[in-house]
């Protein structure tokens, strides 16, 4: 949809308190005080086109979750002081989002907001509101391989990093990277080694088994059956072990 028609379709009132302006869009209210109008109609753009992909991506298209009074929050605070001062976040954040909430925190052209902030935060609010936001049957990798996997700059450079580490014997297999937190991760080499693993996996079993599959092996993470009789029941697959050598064959090949 071009711009011009996309911001005719949203509706801007003010807000009660604290002086919060309010637009909305379809699955989308952002709150903003003095951000441009340019960059609001920008990131409306940019998250409505966001979530269409993410649920095209992951086979979720069917399931609209976030409509009317369910819509995620977008906080748009006025610069970088303003928005450290309210979250609490580092000089560096470009954003932060509460997952659970389904809010999004950041300011006027945050560096990288749009092309890695927005669509990683959006991948886990969405991927979460799925399987269950308290569910600890999901593993870090999947969680955060979700996120990654619409981050276009990671998720073109995930398989060729994974194929090096195949090929230098740096490569994780599923079950150690099933008991990695990237944040103690003793490098910055390990932490993309992760991401990359945890995009390329689940490339491998959207593209090679069709989004459906991965939904039933969501659904039943979300019914919480642990992640190897998730995988199993829905994949070839009698255990973690085999799909990570089916895996790396098709990485080799």
């Amino acid at each position: 949809m071009a711009l011009t028609i996309f911001v005719l379709s949203l509706s801007l009132v003010f807000a009660a308190g604290n002086d919060w302006q309010i637009t909305k869009s379809t699955h989308f209210i952002v709150y903003y005080k003095n951000a441009p109008q340019d960059f609001i109609e920008r990131l409306i753009e940019e998250a409505e086109d966001y979530y269409n992909k993410i649920a095209e991506n992951l086979g979720f298209r069917r399931y609209n979750f976030w409509l009317w009074d369910n819509r995620a929050k977008i906080y748009i605070y006025d610069d970088s002081e303003s928005y450290q001062v309210a979250t609490g976040q580092p000089a560096w954040s470009a954003g932060c989002a509460s997952i659970k909430d389904k809010i999004i925190q950041t300011f006027p052209y945050a560096k990288g907001f749009f092309d890695t902030t927005l669509p990683h935060e959006l991948g886990h609010i969405v991927f979460r509101e799925f399987v269950g936001f308290n569910n600890s049957a999901i593993p870090i990798w999947l969680d955060e391989g979700v996120a990654s996997y619409q981050e276009n700059l990671k998720y073109s450079m995930a398989n060729k990093i994974v194929r090096e580490a195949i090929q230098s014997n740096r490569f994780i297999n599923l079950e150690k990277l099933s008991q990695i937190n990237p944040q103690s991760a003793p490098n910055t080499e390990s932490v993309n080694l992760f991401y990359a693993e945890s995009i390329s996996i689940i490339d491998y079993l959207v593209k090679e088994f069709g989004q459906d599959n991965f939904i039933l092996f969501c659904r039943n993470l979300r019914d919480k059956k642990d992640l190897q009789a998730a995988i199993s029941d829905v994949y070839p697959f009698k255990n973690i072990k085999e799909l990570n050598q089916a895996w790396q064959i098709y990485l080799e090949n």
